[in-house]
């Protein structure tokens, strides 16, 4: 393995950026589909190595990636959000809240709560209050209120951002997900809801996204907390 200045570590298939938590204030996330379990293994023992006092994070891995990965001293497996984190997480900074429509869109809304935790945020969550018992959205309005951030994940026609953000103001990104019989176009129709959302202040993101989400939202609800004082 050879060092460039401290920033990047060479291990001949991956170059990993080992000053991303200096520029940006979060260190390299994994993204662990299409990589081997010895590449993982690899990638992640190197980031924990730089950073040992803060949890390093995998996403979208295999069963085997998972056990491989898992092994590692001080790993944790997240089995919902098919994802691994390495190191302890650091104390929340602000509240995001994370809203799935339903049971189907869990996997993705557990990849956004695990990535808030480990980009420093606190997590709430609120699960199964889709569009089509707005009741059951209703009876949590108050808790969507107290967040910093919220996150909105929902498959089928994607309508639920929408609602959630005619209901308050704070900062929401939506995130589609490929939940859905055919015409939703493995999570197209929900994007495309999302995007012309007649709501204000709607942000999306990619489909199934729950990574993209979770960092956007702990870096909103960072923000919005003080910081505390020594």
């Amino acid at each position: 393995m050879h060092e460039q200045e401290d920033r990047t570590a060479d291990l001949g298939f991956a170059r990993v950026d080992l000053d991303r938590a200096a520029r940006t204030g979060d260190a390299e996330v994994v993204y662990g589909a299409g990589k081997t379990p010895e590449q993982l293994v690899a990638i992640l023992s190197t980031l924990h190595a730089k950073h040992p006092e803060r949890a390093v994070l995998a996403t979208r891995l295999s069963d085997e990636a998972l056990h491989a990965v898992g092994d590692l001293e001080d790993a944790e497996i997240h089995l919902s959000a098919r994802a691994v984190t390495l190191g302890p997480f650091p104390e929340p900074r602000g509240t995001v809240t994370v809203v799935s429509a339903g049971t189907s869109d869990l996997p993705v809304a557990a990849e956004a709560v695990l990535t808030a935790r480990v980009h420093g945020a606190g997590v709430e969550e609120i699960h199964d209050v889709g569009v089509a018992g707005l009741h059951r959205l209703l009876g949590v309005r108050d808790r969507l209120a107290d967040a910093d951030c919220l996150v909105v994940v929902a498959g089928m026609e994607g309508a639920l951002p929408s609602v959630v953000g005619g209901l308050t103001g704070v900062p929401l990104v939506a995130v589609p997900t490929s939940v859905g019989y055919g015409a939703s176009l493995g999570g197209v129709a929900a994007l495309l809801t999302m995007l012309n959302s007649c709501a204000p202040g709607v942000t999306v993101v990619n489909i199934d996204n729950g990574y993209g989400a979770g960092v956007f939202a702990a870096r909103v609800a960072r923000n919005a907390a003080p910081r505390k004082r020594a």
